[in-house]
């Protein structure tokens, strides 16, 4: 099956000069991996700091190595007081050895318990600011966080948060004036990780599915040691893997519908989350990235089903018959071929790993022809960001790392290894790696886990929120600036306010057409911004704008201006 989709792939670009000219990235050579950028001015810089979203994450480390100290957190990017810009939530950590205190932990905690909620205050002069806006607003949620998955489950234009622990999880309804309260919802007492709203079932409103990991308790925590001997955090497959969950929204109250819908009869240990129609049958599939497991797609079959065809259909395992380490997931049309690729970031030792859809929902290990092979050998990747970050029409990939074994740090504390994140910029070949130090400048290396992508400060390019395990936040702010540029938002009718699972395509004078999802889900424990960004280089002037909506509608709007934000409502276009 994968050597007729490859025959079919290659063959059209070696006869057609057109298609060549309209997707470079998937007709032209191999770009040799780890090949680097020359140097130029640098594309992010770090303003956490300066902009006073200090955020310090607490593992609650006590000496016992319990497996969730290395794996949090995650971020969310949202509105919550609904004045038009990005405000940042961070989950945060507490003892789990409840015999010692926090201030008695190996690494005492650097700010107050309890997750925190970062309110944006971007001044007219474009200036960025945030402040702490988690005791008013009701967010500041204790207990062993893990990600956050940002929705308007209710419809009524606030957007709402669920979020994901070791132990019960908790939904946050959105009261509409900048304060949350807790609210009857999805629950599981065991250890969930990634999750997502969608509508699966094409009825309007937000359905939510979440991923869980491993059967850890910490009663239940187990001794394990690295290969010198030394006590070290255990492999998740010493622990059993557990089911994953979705539940049906029937007018803002939650079903568990996994067994009926077929998710009960498969195990992984999921930890990211991504969903898209990635066989083109106008439902919306479900893709989990699991930790040593094979990789899960769950194909949507109508009438609330879902079919696990990871393994047939090429993307379970990588190119080697592998199951890989999964953590982070993203879907997006990295060859403009009008249906959703697959990126995936895994262990040291691991690529992350890139599979080409077939637009039928049959994948292809592409990794190494398209340069993400070799250079992502010695990280171990986590949250990631795949978009077109300096506007040149191509997808760029940002990848957080952070190692999961136990080493000596420079000051001499046993804790995971700290690893520099990494850039991949697209290129007419594939990726081209750009060192960290010529897109950020220098700086100190840490363990990332979660990120999220959106625009913090309104100037119409994606700025990159990182969550560190036991460190601090850091806040990539793109510095493009200047040109031509596109940001879609979305309006539905129905409950699904943000139009989430819908499709935008941009139409060009040149002839191609660039398809962008609008999306929260993805990356690891993190939810983005819900918007459709285009860079200028795509094709030259655009002709038209095109949205598939959720449930089938499809709709086309006149051309829209460059370098603006547009607002596209639905039911307001031309059939």
């Amino acid at each position: 099956m994968r050597r007729r989709f490859a025959r079919a792939f290659a063959g059209p670009c070696a006869r057609s000069a057109l298609l060549a000219a309209l997707l470079p990235a998937a007709c032209s050579p191999p770009l040799e991996q780890g090949t680097e950028t020359p140097a130029e001015p640098l594309l992010f810089r770090e303003a956490a700091a300066e902009t006073g979203l200090v955020f310090h994450h607490f593992v609650g480390a006590s000496g016992k190595y319990f497996l969730p100290e290395i794996m949090g957190p995650g971020v969310a990017l949202l509105d919550f007081d609904g004045d038009g810009d990005l405000d940042v939530y961070f989950p945060q950590g507490v003892m789990l050895d409840k015999s010692v205190a926090a201030e008695k932990s190996l690494f005492p905690p650097r700010m107050g318990l309890g997750n925190r909620l970062f309110e944006n205050r971007i001044a007219p002069d474009g200036k960025l600011s945030f402040r702490d806006a988690t005791e008013r607003s009701g967010l500041g949620f204790e207990g062993y966080g893990m990600g956050a998955a940002a929705g308007d489950y209710d419809g009524d234009g606030d957007t709402d948060l669920y979020l994901t622990n070791l132990g019960p999880n908790a939904l946050f309804q959105n009261n509409g004036d900048g304060t949350f309260r807790q609210a009857a919802g999805p629950q599981d007492e065991r250890w969930s990780t990634s999750a997502a709203f969608v509508d699966y079932d094409g009825d309007g409103d937000l359905d939510l599915f979440f991923t869980n990991y491993v059967d850890f308790t910490v009663r239940g925590n187990k001794d394990c040691f690295s290969p010198a001997g030394a006590k070290d955090y255990c492999h998740p497959t010493v622990y059993n893997p557990v089911p994953d969950r979705l539940f049906r929204n029937d007018g803002g109250r939650f079903v568990d519908v996994s067994i009926q819908a077929g998710l009960g009869a498969a195990f992984g240990n999921g930890l990211g989350v991504t969903a898209a129609d990635f066989d083109n049958d106008g439902r919306t599939d479900l893709y989990v990235a699991n930790d040593g497991t094979d990789n899960q797609l769950w194909l949507n079959r109508g009438n609330g089903r879902f079919e696990n065809r990871g393994l047939l259909a090429g993307a379970a395992v990588n190119a080697d018959g592998r199951a890989e380490a999964g953590m982070g997931v993203l879907a997006a049309d990295f060859d403009h071929d009008g249906d959703e690729d697959l990126l995936l970031t895994h262990n040291t030792a691991e690529t992350n790993t890139l599979y080409l859809n077939d637009g039928k929902g049959i994948f292809l290990d592409a990794t190494n022809r398209f340069g993400l092979g070799a250079a992502s050998l010695p990280y171990t990747g986590f949250g990631l960001a795949w978009a077109d970050f300096d506007r040149d029409g191509r997808l760029d990939v940002f990848v957080g790392n952070g190692a999961v074994t136990v080493t000596e740090t420079r000051n001499g504390i046993r804790y995971p290894s700290a690893q520099d994140n990494q850039f991949f910029r697209g290129a007419a070949e594939g990726f081209a790696l750009a060192a960290g130090a010529r897109v950020w400048g220098e700086l100190e290396p840490l363990l990332s886990r979660g990120a999220a992508a959106g625009d913090l400060d309104l100037d119409g390019d994606r700025d990159v929120v990182v969550a560190n395990n036991n460190g601090p936040a850091r806040l990539y702010l793109n510095r493009t600036g200047g040109g031509q540029w596109l940001r879609v938002k979305l309006v539905g009718r129905r409950a699904n306010r943000n139009g989430l699972g819908a499709r935008v395509g941009l139409s060009l004078r040149s002839g191609a057409y660039i398809w962008r999802r609008v999306r929260r889900d993805g990356s690891y424990l993190s939810s983005s911004e819900a918007a459709a960004y285009f860079g200028p280089a795509a094709g030259g002037e655009a002709l038209s704008l095109e949205v598939r909506w959720p449930g089938g509608v499809r709709e086309s709007f006149p051309p829209p201006p460059p370098g603006a934000t547009v607002t596209l409502e639905e039911g307001t276009g031309r059939p």
